[in-house]
């Protein structure tokens, strides 16, 4: 029996974070969630590995592009799709995404976050 892919989602927004669990969670991704950075570094401290880490860019306490770096630091290979409405802001902040990661705006569609995702972890969109 193969392991299902293991993704955490970190969106202060609740409304967002459970859309996206659920879509993954049907698609038989295995989901946790965590409401901000502090959460999520902890959520990779007691539930190691994760094979997918998606992250809103916004947010309060730590912003998304802040936790990517310490996630980076622990797993250098680290996969990281920011899900965000401020594609902008992100790039403001650096030029170029670093190796293994990717965007998609706010809003996004379901097929949308389907087909992210799949390409983040295989490398190819799956059907």
């Amino acid at each position: 029996m193969t392991q299902r892919p293991r993704i955490l989602v970190v969106d202060d927004e609740e409304s967002m974070r459970n859309f996206v669990e659920c879509v993954l969670e049907s698609a038989g991704y295995e989901v946790v969630g965590a409401s901000s950075g502090p959460d999520a570094l902890e959520c990779v401290e007691r539930h190691p590995p994760f094979d997918l880490f998606i992250l809103d860019v916004m947010m309060p306490q730590m912003e998304g592009d802040e936790l990517s770096r310490r996630l980076h630091l622990r797993d250098p290979d680290a996969k990281v799709l920011y899900l965000t409405g401020n594609s902008d802001r992100l790039f403001a902040q650096r030029q170029v995404l670093w190796e293994n990661e990717a965007f998609l705006d706010k809003p996004v569609s379901l097929e949308g976050l389907l087909e992210g995702v799949s390409l983040m972890l295989s490398g190819h969109i799956g059907r």
